[in-house]
């Protein structure tokens, strides 16, 4: 992307953004959510499946859905789909360098929880890059796209929207920071 001279603010989504799609990582937090809406909700895990996909696009993300019509526990649910062994995932040296080269503030901004964001960045071998993390718990679990979690994570870190760049892998996403002054790139 050109005419990145003036960013000050590097804000990275986490899941399918800073590590590829093809890994498989969300596919596995995918499966978690479809098992523990089967379990909660008592129904199968088709069923599971399509309300996990209607809340998703209903709400957001399936957590705001599940916490908006079966009083589901945020935390409980968090803790159960990031539940997961990606020991297999190899550190991105090209990825530590990359970012190495940003020199600017770096911060993830994701709808998963903290303890997800650690576990893919020690992995990937970057969870020291980072000077902040905004995760889902941080904006009282209003999730992107909304503008208000944008609005927190502005305030939270005193960032400069017109000196900033948020970088997404879903386009809806990108739609709010656009208004509110950053510039944006999908991944």
């Amino acid at each position: 992307m050109k005419n990145l001279k003036n960013i000050e603010f590097f804000i990275f989504d986490l899941d399918n953004t800073l590590y590829s799609g093809q890994t498989k990582v969300f596919e596995m937090i995918d499966k978690r959510m479809s098992a523990y809406i089967s379990k909660k909700l008592n129904v199968d895990l088709i069923k599971a499946k399509e309300i996990q996909k209607k809340y998703f696009y209903e709400s957001g993300t399936t957590l705001s859905g599940l916490m908006k019509h079966n009083n589901i526990d945020p935390y409980e649910f968090l803790n159960f789909i990031h539940d997961i062994d990606i020991s297999w995932l190899s550190k991105d040296l090209l990825l530590r360098e990359e970012l190495i080269k940003l020199k600017a503030k770096k911060y993830i901004f994701t709808n998963g929880s903290h303890d997800h964001v650690l576990n893919v960045t020690k992995h990937l071998g970057i969870n020291d890059l980072f000077d902040g993390t905004f995760d889902i718990t941080d904006s009282n679990f209003l999730p992107k796209p909304l503008i208000e979690p944008y609005e927190m994570l502005i305030k939270k870190f005193n960032i400069n929207p017109k000196k900033a760049i948020f970088i997404d892998d879903i386009a809806k996403n990108l739609e709010p920071a656009k208004k509110i002054g950053m510039k944006v790139s999908a991944n």
